[in-house]
């Protein structure tokens, strides 16, 4: 019986998601009240969070804001990264700002991070610099 899938998140898994999004190594929060637990809750009533669970244990999540056309977020746990859960998720964030409309998506991310590399070798080009100093890359959808 396979143990992996991708499913729509629910609010029992907003632990989950805050764990994994205070344990990576890049595109760190230096304040984590920034993202309270009633973001995630917002996005799982309104816009949607697509997890990557694994054998019950949530291990990876992606959600878009079909507000904006913006990907909200990205988030693998670092114990499981690279093994192209990022890469089978990011799809669906897409799919919802395709359907909300949207012809093409941004993000922002570090410069000179492994997500940029990550995002550009998916052909998402630069758009500008954040006022934060963070790169603006979009893609057309």
């Amino acid at each position: 019986m396979d143990s992996t899938a991708i499913r729509r998140a629910g609010a029992d898994d907003v632990p989950a998601m805050v764990r994994i999004r205070a344990a990576v190594r890049e595109n760190v929060l230096s304040d984590p009240a920034r993202v309270p637990a009633e973001a995630y809750h917002g996005f799982i009533d309104h816009a949607g969070i697509w997890l990557w669970e694994e054998a019950g244990r949530v291990l990876g999540f992606t959600a878009a804001d079909p507000a904006d056309g913006t990907v909200w977020a990205l988030f693998v746990d670092p114990e499981a990264e690279g093994r192209g859960i990022g890469r089978a998720l990011l799809p669906r964030a897409l799919d919802d700002l395709r359907a909300a409309g949207w012809e093409r998506a941004r993000l922002t991310t570090q410069p000179g991070s492994r997500a940029e590399r990550f995002y550009r070798l998916g052909g998402w080009k630069d758009a500008g610099t954040a006022p934060n100093g963070d790169l603006v890359l979009e893609k057309l959808l």
